[in-house]
């Protein structure tokens, strides 16, 4: 299940460890979906994980970089596509491009900007942008309960 997360849902979950999202961070940590990155968002990460207002170590950057790096597919950088909506972020861009070049079902942010864009048509066949938050409550619950239905029918075969 591919699934990008931007620079700030990736602070939430494993810097701040917003407690609002446990279930999607479970849900990682269960190997379940295949997180989809590339270098130029990789190195965004790591510096935002420098500022200053983080407070966070060296080391702990170090750790935190790359945790999420074990984590991820690497998706190969091309060049701009025209298929792509602009978002008003350019920063942002690359997401839109890592979760369509990479087959991303969705793409978890809870940036304005990238929500906006998400809504475009031309995004509709490829994925979903929606916010974690929402994420967990329409998505995980029908993810948990097909996997939970996979497992029964096993165990009765």
């Amino acid at each position: 299940m591919p699934l990008v997360l931007d620079t700030n849902t990736v602070l939430a979950l494993w810097l701040f460890e917003d407690p609002a999202l446990a279930p999607l961070r479970a849900w990682i940590a269960s190997g379940q979906p295949q997180l989809l990155s590339r270098d130029d968002a990789l190195e965004e990460l790591r510096r935002v994980l420098a500022y200053r207002q983080f407070a966070c170590s060296p080391a702990r950057q170090a750790d935190l970089a790359a945790h999420y790096t074990r984590q991820i597919r690497q998706v190969a950088a091309t060049p701009p596509d025209t298929a792509l909506p602009r978002c008003r972020d350019a920063d942002d861009q690359k997401f839109l491009e890592i979760a369509y070049h990479g087959g991303a079902r969705w793409l978890l942010t809870r940036d304005k900007a990238l929500l906006r864009v998400g809504r475009h048509r031309r995004l509709r066949d490829h994925f979903t942008v929606l916010t974690p938050e929402r994420w967990q409550g329409e998505v995980l619950p029908a993810l948990t309960a097909t996997a939970t239905s996979a497992v029964r029918g096993e165990a009765q075969t």
